[in-house]
C-alpha cells in the first residue's frame, strides 16, 4: 500500500500556486483531509482506491459528533476538490466523491412561547381593555382582540391584520380567513376570542365615522386601509415589555408558533393542525414535532430519576 496521504502534498501545492489559496486556507484543507485519510486508512485503504462508502461513512462520523451539516458540507467540499484533483491528474480513473449529496442543513426550530407567556401577554392585553378610558379604549380592545384570535387561530399576520369585517359574525365562532394563493378555510375560534371581538365590534361601531363604515375589521390610517402588520408587531412588543416578557422573544410570527405547538402539546394530530394553519404541504407543519420532541427530551432530562446524575440504576 502506498504511503498515507502522499497524494495530499502535490493537492496542496496546487490549491497554492494555481489558486493562490491563503496559509490558513491551506491549513484548512490539510486538517479536513488528513481527518479524512485518517477514516479511510482505518478501513484498510488509501486515497487512490477509496470509495463513494467511505466518504459516506466520514460524513456518518462526522455527524455523530455533533458536526452542524454546514461544518459537515465544508469539509465534503475539500473531499470533493481533493478527487478532482486526482482525476485530473490521472491518478485516478474515477471521482467517488462525484455522486455524494450535501449534508442537507436541518430547518431552525422555530422560536415559542410557553402556555405562561401567552397566558401572561393575554392577561395584559385584557387588562388594559378592561381599565382604557376615553380615545384609549377602542386602541386597547382592538389590541386584546387581535391577541385572542390571533393565539385561537394561529393566523398568520397578514392574514389577521387584513381581515374583512364579514370575516367575523358576532355570536359565530368560526372565522373565514383567506389565506395564501387565495385558498380559503374556515378556522373555529375560542369564546373568549368571540367575546373580545364583540366587545372590540361593539366599541367601533359606536365610534363612528370612515372606521365604523371601513370594510376592514382593524381599520386604519395606513395606505392599504387596515391596521399594518409592523404597527401590530409594535403594539405587541410593548405588550410583551409590560407583561414582563423579553420583547425580542415575541412577536405574531410567535405566537401562530406557540398555537401550533401547544395544539399538538394537548394531543391534537398533525393534519387538523395543518389545516387549521393553512399550510398546502403538511411536511411544513412537521417542524413542531420536533419543537416537541425537544420539550419532551427536556422534560425527561430535568424530572426522569434515572437522567439525574449519580442515580443508582436498578
Amino acid at each position: 500500500m502506498r504511503e498515507p496521504g502522499s497524494q495530499l502534498e502535490p493537492f496542496l501545492e496546487m490549491l497554492s500556486a494555481e489558486r493562490g489559496a491563503a496559509r490558513n486556507t491551506l491549513e484548512a484543507y490539510r486538517r479536513d483531509l488528513e481527518d479524512f485519510l485518517k477514516l479511510v486508512r482505518s478501513r484498510g485503504r488509501d486515497a487512490l482506491c477509496a470509495d463513494g462508502g467511505d466518504i459516506v461513512a466520514y460524513l456518518e462520523e462526522l455527524a455523530r459528533r455533533g458536526l452542524a451539516a454546514s461544518s459537515r458540507a465544508r469539509k465534503l467540499s475539500a473531499i470533493r476538490q481533493f478527487f478532482r484533483f486526482l482525476f485530473a491528474e490521472g491518478l485516478r480513473g474515477d471521482d467517488p466523491a462525484a455522486s455524494i449529496d450535501s449534508p442537507k442543513p436541518g430547518r431552525p426550530l422555530p422560536k415559542v412561547l410557553s402556555i405562561d407567556d401567552v397566558d401572561a401577554l393575554l392577561n395584559c392585553a385584557r387588562k388594559r381593555a378592561s381599565t382604557a378610558r376615553g380615545i384609549r379604549l377602542l386602541k386597547a380592545l382592538r389590541l386584546h382582540c387581535l391577541m385572542e384570535v390571533l393565539y385561537a387561530s394561529g393566523l398568520r399576520v397578514s392574514e389577521l391584520v387584513s381581515l374583512a369585517r364579514g370575516a367575523m359574525t358576532p355570536g359565530e365562532r368560526v372565522i373565514l380567513v383567506r389565506g395564501k394563493g387565495g385558498r380559503e378555510r374556515l378556522v373555529p375560534l375560542t369564546e373568549k376570542a368571540c367575546a373580545a371581538h364583540l366587545a372590540y365590534a361593539r366599541e367601533l361601531a359606536l365610534a363612528g365615522g370612515a372606521d365604523a363604515r371601513s370594510r376592514w375589521l382593524f381599520p386604519s390610517r395606513a395606505r392599504q386601509g387596515h391596521l399594518t402588520r409592523q404597527r401590530f408587531t409594535q403594539e405587541l412588543k410593548e405588550l410583551a415589555r409590560e407583561a414582563g416578557l423579553d420583547a425580542e422573544r415575541v412577536s405574531p410570527h410567535v405566537l401562530r408558533h406557540a398555537f401550533a405547538s401547544h395544539l399538538l402539546e394537548r394531543g391534537a394530530d398533525l393534519k387538523s393542525v395543518q389545516q387549521l394553519l393553512g399550510h398546502a404541504d403538511i411536511s411544513t407543519t412537521q417542524i413542531y414535532t420536533h419543537v416537541l420532541e425537544e420539550r419532551l427530551r427536556t422534560l425527561v432530562h430535568q424530572h426522569h430519576p434515572l437522567a439525574r446524575p449519580g442515580t443508582p440504576k436498578a
